[in-house]
């Protein structure tokens, strides 16, 4: 088996020093010969107020040089057991969505073409829906998503249709989500209408509000959303502001009443077993932050994604290797 890329040592080179990549991994030209692609998308056209998630991927590479290659909880070593770089950011218009949107789906088309699973960085929310484009060319997929909003609305500022609000109303309107495999955890704040996620719930999108997580807990809402997601292809959404602002306020659209860090982390690691197709980390807007805590969440759960995605692609490389438990017959 060919060596896998291993990030640079922290013992031996400072954390400080050295060129910034996502976990300190090599950069990559291409997704060529990689299991795992970690790839920036530092683009925020669609955001409807405080802008600043353009700058979150070139932040989260900075923090994330903070992670070290064990995981201390499964004692997983994701870089020792799957092919993982830093493939640098797809190519953005900053002054054009549409042709930007498309820069975003054909730069993740590349990624896919070359069977990577990619792991994206935001950039806002509607950059999700490119690489739903993307991951879901062929077969609509299913979504587990955190966050404090829907993202389902319809138009904004007229008749607007592409909005950091809208990815997802596109995304089923498109054909590439299930609505019935879809999961939302951890919507709450204030909204433009009584109705505003009537329309998500009418598709069988399943919409699990801040106060359910708080009363039943966040062991059980997972369990509920491995159930919905199934067995099929999955696509991971983590938007930052799921989080409370007091541990992540470097973001566009805070709302109070969050989840802790440490709740972020558990609900990401009980998506063991989800078949994950792709997956991001959106919406971290480094100059709302304070000391970097913001990009540091982003950071971690992108080690906690990439841990998951890791074990994912050793599993199966194990299942078809012949002779190996669980090879096919």
């Amino acid at each position: 088996m060919d060596k896998f890329n291993q990030p640079i040592d922290a013992a031996a080179v400072p954390r400080f020093a050295g060129s910034t990549t996502f976990m300190r991994l090599p950069l990559a030209p291409s997704a060529a010969g990689l299991d795992i692609a970690l790839v920036g998308i530092p683009w925020d056209g669609g955001t409807t107020n405080r802008a600043g998630a353009r700058h979150g991927p070139r932040e989260v590479r900075s923090q994330s040089t903070l992670m070290r290659r064990v995981h201390h909880v499964s004692g997983l070593e994701p870089f020792s057991i799957a092919q993982i770089a830093d493939v640098g950011d797809v190519s953005v218009n900053p002054i054009d969505l549409h042709d930007a949107l498309k820069r975003i789906e054909n730069g993740l088309s590349e990624i896919i073409a070359h069977g990577s699973i990619p792991l994206c960085v935001g950039g806002d929310h509607l950059t999700t829906l490119p690489v739903l484009r993307a991951v879901a060319c062929r077969n609509a997929v299913g979504m587990i998503h955190f966050d404090a909003h829907s993202d389902t609305n319809d138009t904004y500022f007229g008749n607007n249709p592409f909005t950091h609000g809208t990815p997802f109303r596109r995304a089923v309107e498109e054909g590439l989500l299930d609505p019935k495999r879809v999961v939302q955890i951890g919507i709450r704040g204030s909204i433009y209408d009584p109705g505003e996620h009537d329309w998500a719930r009418e598709q069988g999108m399943r919409i699990v509000y801040m106060e359910e997580v708080v009363r039943r807990g966040v062991e059980d809402v997972m369990a509920e959303a491995r159930q919905i997601a199934g067995n099929g292809p999955t696509y991971v959404s983590f938007d930052i502001d799921c989080i409370d602002p007091c541990m992540a306020p470097g973001t566009g659209t805070p709302e109070i009443g969050g989840f802790t860090t440490r709740e972020a982390q558990q609900m990401v690691r009980l998506l063991d077993g989800v078949t994950i197709v792709g997956a991001d980390v959106v919406e971290v807007a480094p100059p709302f932050d304070i000391g970097g805590i913001t990009a540091l969440a982003g950071a971690t759960i992108l080690f906690e994604l990439t841990c998951l995605a890791a074990k994912q692609v050793s599993k199966s490389r194990t299942a078809t290797v012949p002779g190996s438990a669980g090879a096919p017959r």
